[in-house]
């Protein structure tokens, strides 16, 4: 009698699981701007992969912003089950402000929650009319440039900080790279909010003579406006720009979404998350599937974070926190 009790109770416990598995779940991905193509296609093939392994039907919904004002959102209550974000001090502000996940959650996956990399090139007009080369071209009086506000967007942080770097590393001096970051705003008319805003600006408005962009966002505007009308121009120096990924773990798991947001992360870094980066303009992180696409990839000098600005909390503190380095930049510009 015993044993048919816990063989019932073991058939009733499989059972709910099986029920809580089949049981349709929606996930929200909170996202910067330029992967809203990225997500489109992923989010398809992600959904499909988990209902063949688990037989759950998956919803995933996606919100795209400017990488900091994403960030905000999340810790003002905006309920993502995962964070895609630009830049790692964005997720790093969520656990530090909200709690929400651990402060060590860049430990979670595959280098430092990176599972695909990007850099910072310029896009031009076809023609190049300005003779758009380098750094030292955009900060001449007669270039107009576009860039997002990096007080909101990840990207244009990481165009701030590639545009010092070029300039430290040719001038080795701190107050000539201030100088030269100072020139480079003074010659910008716009700052959107995030990338797509500042690509929309470029692309569609017709403002601006050279827009400092995520290398996959301007072979997209590329692939969607043809090579008869802009041109990649590639700096002699850039930024690796290593876009992260993380669990909201406490939002996932009161949404019973725990297990799924976890698989989603992960599937990025298989095979086939790997090529939907490369299609998309994302250099993956899996050698093979990077050799495929070399071809369009140019390789480029690229500093890091790390090395030159002591990591992204000491760079968020000196130049894009109140009354930092880009603060103090714009008001001496006005």
């Amino acid at each position: 009698m015993k044993h048919k009790l816990f063989s019932f109770i073991a058939f009733a416990l499989t059972g709910a699981f099986a029920l809580a598995a089949s049981k349709p779940a929606t996930l929200l991905n909170v996202s910067y701007d330029p992967t809203r193509e990225l997500y489109d296609e992923y989010n398809v093939a992600f959904a499909k992969h988990w209902e063949g392994k688990t037989g759950q039907k998956i919803t995933i919904e996606k919100s795209n912003g400017g990488s900091g004002k994403q960030s905000r959102a999340v810790i003002d209550g905006l309920p993502a089950d995962v964070v895609t974000l630009a830049l790692a001090y964005d997720i790093d502000a969520i656990a530090e402000k909200s709690k929400l996940l651990p402060v060590d959650w860049q430990k979670r996956l595959p280098n430092n929650s990176s599972p695909y990399t990007s850099t910072i090139v310029f896009l031009v007009r076809k023609g190049n009319e300005k003779g758009i080369k380098d750094w030292d071209d955009l900060v001449k009086p007669n270039v107009k440039v576009v860039t997002p506000n990096p007080k909101t967007s990840g990207g244009a942080r990481w165009n701030y900080l590639a545009a010092w770097a070029y300039e430290l590393n040719r001038s080795k001096d701190e107050k000539k790279a201030r100088e030269f970051v100072a020139k480079l705003f003074k010659n910008t008319p716009v700052l959107d909010t995030g990338a797509r805003g500042a690509t929309t600006t470029f692309v569609q408005r017709g403002i601006g003579d050279v827009f400092i962009c995520w290398e996959n966002e301007a072979y997209l505007a590329l692939k969607e406006n043809g090579a008869d009308k802009l041109e990649v121009v590639n700096p002699s120096l850039s930024i690796l720009a290593e876009p992260p990924v993380a669990v909201v773990e406490k939002v996932a798991k009161k949404k019973g979404n725990e297990a799924v947001a976890k698989a989603y992360l992960e599937y990025l870094y298989s095979d086939e998350g790997q090529e939907i980066a490369a299609k998309n303009f994302y250099r993956p992180r899996n050698e093979a599937i990077a050799k495929k696409y070399a071809k369009q990839f140019p390789e480029l000098k690229l500093i890091t974070i790390d090395e030159v600005f002591g990591g992204w909390q000491k760079a968020q503190k000196t130049h894009f926190a109140e009354g930092g380095v880009f603060d103090q930049i714009q008001r001496s510009n006005r």
